[in-house]
Formats: structure tokens, C-alpha cells, sequence
């Protein structure tokens, strides 16, 4: 057995128990076994010595408006809306916000019973009787969006995918993954319709229900999108007829709801080159191409959108995010939105933005997602929503929001490393990141970090040698938000950062502000984390529920406290993990 006198050698070679630089540092061990001495040689990652970092915020220094680009959330299964779990998340997501959130389901017009799945869901609203007559039903639709409507709730209504009466290869039609791969799942629902035009009826009387049930005005305030990318296996037709079900759907949108905002292709992440030619070629095609349906030229197009998602990968022993793939795909993305003059100022939605693709592939047989559950995937979302903000800036687009696909997954055991925000009904570090978000003023501040890395940079390499500490300030009247956190690729033990954070710009007359600090890290606002000390149980009982449910919500690193300010200006010295959170708010 090594003894602790092991560890403590360990130490003293590299600075640190648990090192974690990306340098080797060979160390030499002498350890006793027995009546003998043993010479070890490791290989051991060097720790270096942290330096201070330095933030600064100005509280008087407007940074413009803070538009909430990460109120928006989507998910594959939309039966999950109405269930248990589904509606107690619904409400913490309508709460979190001081805007209204909007949701982006799949699966709308899908042909089943109603029955949810991984990657699957239905609603029955279209069949046909013996003679080919359409048959509508709205019961589940109206189950679904009158969830929505009771939380306030914004719908980012996508028009699919093809039921089963309609497709021109219906056979198969449910698939049954994880036991089908993703590659198979694509079957009869995926297929262009066998008649457009009992399609466009179709969507009128999707429309229309919905108008008739919620109001002209309601409506009007909700998204309309044509379909999930459609450069990929989600659609099983080419691209003309893609552009060909976009303006049969957009003008049967239209008719039913003149005014309506409708948007697309939410194709894949543009760094890929055949989905950048995909996203070109659509927007061409609305631009300057003839409208299938109406024969002239042009299709509306009151947004763009495009899924950029990231690539992580297992080391191993850790995983290690891929945060430039996402970036680069936003930047592509924006890039192509920018050259194109006649849609250069429209509104881009990243229909889904992500560490990576595949929301319904569990932890356990992809190590790669050992992310999800914990700080990590909270970090992540932060330096993510951050860059491309950035992004959006540089490029000069006008970014509606970027969609986060997760939702939550029923009658899956707890922890299973599925990518959402609550699990069995209880929350995720990484929803305590939007809560965090929520918390956050309209008014942007000026805000400076020295550990900041550069938006190229990050773009081009990720975050592979030093972390990525930045912050993010927000103010409303008498009250400052800082959002600092620590991120870096690797999910790595490391040295929290030295934080010294100076606060000026507050009005003269202010003697004093109350300091409320949130943090989410290994300890804070982590679920996960108390889980695994209950010894990580798949079965749940209700004192254990109780304490995870607890453990989950965003917690204070201290009680709330008393700061003096002098001058205009107060100093706080913070120490923030890696992969760390923090949020400190001064009322005054």
C-alpha cells in the first residue's frame, strides 16, 4: 500500500496533490516498503503557481443594452411537456427569466399515440380516413401548448415532421432508439410529403387551431420554422424539395396568420463545408430563387437559423470539451448571414447551440458526456453564450437568442448523464448557470478581466493551455450583477484563481452595498455532487430526493453581508475554482 507519505512527496515534487498543468514533470519518489526504499519515477502534470487576476468593473459605464439570448430551450420529445417532471421544470425556466422564455420542440406533427421516448415523441395530428380524407386532431397539440401557455411560455413552433398518412416512405415509421443508432432512426417520418399540397393544408389547420385557441396577437409574438435540419438525415429528400416544403409551409403559415415571424433552415453548424453550402443555397434561394408555391420570387424569411455544436472528446482519464468546433460554426455561420445584403440585418436564432450533438446518448455509453452532470457543463454555458455574444458583435448580426437542447428525460435513472437540466426532477449545475443568467440587470456595464482570453484565440485552439476567466456586469436601479467564471477545456483538478475584483462608478453618496455571492462549484449549487456522496443510488427514496432537490437549488457561497464603499468604489478578494461560477450582487 503507498502510504500518505506518498502523497506528501507527491506534493512537495510538483506543488500539489493533484496536478493538472499540460506540462510533465518527472518526479522522483523515494518510498519505503518495508525494510526497503523503492526509487519511483512518474510522470506527473506540473502545477503551476496561479497568478492574480485582476477584474474590473465600472458601474457608471453603460456597455449597452443586455439582450437574454439564453432564455430560449428546446428538446425532441415534446410529450415530456406535460409531464410531472416536465411542468415543474417549465415553471423554474418561466421564473428564471425577466423576459418571456421560448421553447423549441420536434415532433409536432409526428404520427403516434402520444407515448414519449429517447429522441422521439407524437401527436397524431394528421391521418387520413379510408377515402384519403384528412383527419385532424389537436388533443395532444392543445395538451402541449396549453402547458406552455400556463408558464407564460413562447413557442418556437417547428412544422414537423411528416406523419404517416403523408410521407412517401412511411414504412417504418416509430424507430426504438438507443437500440436503433442515431444513424437509423431516420424512417418514415423524415420523408417529403407524397402530395404538397394536402401538406400546405395540413399546416393551415395546424395554424389556424392555434390562432383560434391563443389569439391573433399571441401567435403573432411566437416563432414559426420549417422543419430540423434538413442537410442531414432529418430529411430524406434533397435540397430543392427542402425548399420546396419551406414555401408550401411558409405560405400556408401566412394564410392562416399573416404577420407570422417564420424563419429556417435550422440547418447544422456551418464549419462543416456542406452545411455552410446548405445554408447558402437556402438563403439564395429565398432571396432570389421562384417560390414553388406562389411562382414568384423570393420566400419570407423573418430570422435565420443554424445549429452550432461543440466536439468533446474522452481523454481516458477526463474529458476534454470542444468549444472552438461550436465557435467556429457560429462564426462561419455569421459570416455567410453577413454576405448575403439582403438578409445581413435579419435575426439569427441558433436553433441549437451545444457542447455537442446528441442530447439522448447517455454518460454511460459515451464517456465523452461525463460533463453533463456537473460545474463543468455550467461553465461551458457561460464562456459559450459569452463568445458568441462576441461573435455576434464582431460580425455585426443582430442575434435573437441561441436555443440550449435540454430539457429533462422521464423514467431514466438519476445521473445518467443525459444532456439536461434537471434530472428525476431535480436540478443540474447547469441550470443554476441560467439562474445565474436570470439574475442579471437589462443594462450591460463595463466590465475587464486580465485573465481574458482572446475571442480569436478560443475560436481557433479552445481553451487547452491557460483557463479562460472572464466576467460579465449587469446593473438595474441601485443594484450591480458580476458573473465571473473559471473555464477551461479539460476537466482537470486545478488551483482556484486568485480573484481581486474593484468596483467604481457607484454613486458617491453610497456608504455601503449588501453583498449576496452565488456560486456553483464542486460544493455550491451541484446535486451531482451530493448524489455521488448518498453513494450514487438509482433508486431514490423521498429524504434523499428531498436533500438532492436542496443541494440542487443556487446557493450562496456566504450569508449575505455588508460591504463599505468609499469613494464610489469597494474591493473584494475572491478565490473561484476551475470550472467555478460565480455571482455577486450589491444592492445599495
Amino acid at each position: 500500500m503507498i502510504s500518505r507519505t506518498f502523497l506528501t512527496d507527491v506534493t512537495q515534487a510538483t506543488g500539489s496533490p493533484y496536478p493538472n498543468s499540460r506540462a510533465l514533470l518527472a518526479a522522483t519518489l523515494r518510498v519505503a516498503v518495508g525494510a526497503s526504499v523503492l526509487m519511483v519515477t512518474l510522470a506527473v502534470w506540473a502545477q503551476p503557481k496561479a497568478s492574480t487576476v485582476h477584474i474590473q468593473v465600472h458601474a457608471d459605464r453603460s456597455d449597452g443594452p443586455l439582450t437574454p439570448i439564453w432564455s430560449f430551450f428546446g428538446y425532441d420529445e415534446p410529450n415530456y411537456t406535460y409531464a410531472p417532471n416536465g411542468q415543474k421544470l417549465l415553471g423554474e425556466l418561466a421564473a428564471l427569466s425577466r423576459v418571456p422564455v421560448f421553447i423549441r420542440v420536434h415532433n409536432l406533427l409526428t404520427s403516434g399515440d402520444g407515448s414519449a421516448s429517447l429522441k422521439w415523441g407524437s401527436t397524431n395530428a394528421y391521418t387520413e380516413d379510408a377515402a384519403g380524407n384528412p383527419v385532424y386532431s389537436w388533443t395532444i397539440v392543445d395538451r402541449i401548448f396549453d402547458t406552455f401557455a400556463s408558464d407564460g411560455i413562447k413557442p418556437v413552433v417547428e412544422i414537423g415532421f411528416m406523419p404517416e398518412a403523408l410521407s412517401i416512405h412511411p414504412k417504418p415509421y416509430r424507430h426504438n432508439f438507443p437500440h436503433d443508432s442515431v444513424s437509423s432512426i431516420y424512417t418514415g417520418w423524415a420523408y417529403p410529403p407524397r402530395d404538397y399540397r394536402k401538406w400546405a393544408e395540413l399546416v393551415y389547420q395546424f395554424v389556424n387551431h392555434l390562432r383560434q385557441r391563443y389569439g391573433d396577437a399571441e401567435a403573432r409574438s411566437w416563432l414559426w420554422e420549417v422543419w430540423n435540419e434538413p442537410d442531414i438525415g432529418y430529411w430524406q429528400g434533397t435540397s430543392e424539395e427542402y425548399f420546396k416544403l419551406y414555401d408550401f409551409s411558409a405560405a400556408a403559415i401566412l394564410r392562416a396568420l399573416p404577420g407570422a415571424k417564420i424563419g429556417g433552415p435550422d440547418s447544422t453548424g456551418p464549419a462543416s463545408p456542406g452545411a455552410a453550402e446548405f445554408l447558402r443555397e437556402f438563403l439564395k434561394h429565398c432571396a432570389h430563387q421562384t417560390n414553388y408555391a406562389t411562382g414568384k420570387t423570393g420566400a419570407p424569411l423573418d430570422f435565420i437559423s443554424f445549429h452550432p455544436k461543440g466536439s468533446p472528446k474522452w481523454q481516458g482519464d477526463h474529458v476534454q470539451m470542444g468549444i472552438a468546433r461550436q465557435l467556429a460554426s457560429i462564426e462561419q455561420g455569421f459570416k455567410i448571414v453577413a454576405s448575403f445584403p439582403e438578409w445581413s440585418h435579419t435575426p439569427v436564432l441558433l436553433g441549437e447551440s451545444d457542447p455537442e450533438g446528441c442530447a439522448a446518448c447517455s454518460a454511460r455509453n459515451n464517456p465523452q458526456n461525463a460533463y453533463r452532470n456537473g460545474p463543468l457543463y455550467a461553465a461551458y454555458t457561460a464562456e459559450a453564450i459569452s463568445l458568441t455574444r462576441a461573435l455576434a458583435d464582431r460580425e455585426h448580426i443582430h442575434l435573437l437568442g441561441a436555443v440550449t437542447w435540454a430539457f429533462e428525460f422521464e423514467d431514466q435513472p438519476p445521473f445518467e448523464g443525459f444532456r439536461s437540466l434537471a434530472t428525476s426532477g431535480i436540478d443540474k449545475p447547469v441550470l443554476n448557470a441560467f439562474h445565474m443568467f436570470g439574475l442579471l440587470g437589462s443594462g450591460r456595464i463595463e466590465a475587464t478581466s486580465s485573465a481574458k482570453l482572446l475571442t480569436e484565440d478560443i475560436v481557433a485552439e479552445g481553451v487547452r493551455d491557460k483557463p479562460d476567466i472572464n466576467v460579465l456586469a449587469a446593473r438595474n436601479e441601485r443594484e450591480i450583477q458580476i458573473l465571473i467564471w473559471n473555464y477551461h477545456d479539460d476537466d482537470i483538478p486545478a488551483d482556484p484563481a486568485a480573484v481581486e475584483l474593484i468596483v467604481d462608478g457607484i454613486p458617491i453618496d453610497v456608504s455601503r452595498a449588501l453583498l449576496m455571492h452565488f456560486r456553483i462549484d464542486s460544493e455550491h449549487s451541484n446535486a451531482f455532487a451530493a448524489w455521488k456522496k448518498l453513494g450514487s443510488p438509482e433508486l431514490l427514496s423521498d429524504p434523499m430526493r428531498e436533500e438532492l432537490e436542496r443541494a440542487g437549488q443556487l446557493q450562496q457561497l456566504s450569508s449575505p453581508k455588508w460591504v463599505a464603499i468609499k469613494d464610489g468604489a469597494l474591493h473584494i478578494s475572491v478565490e473561484l475554482p476551475r470550472q467555478g461560477l460565480s455571482l455577486m450582487q450589491l444592492s445599495y
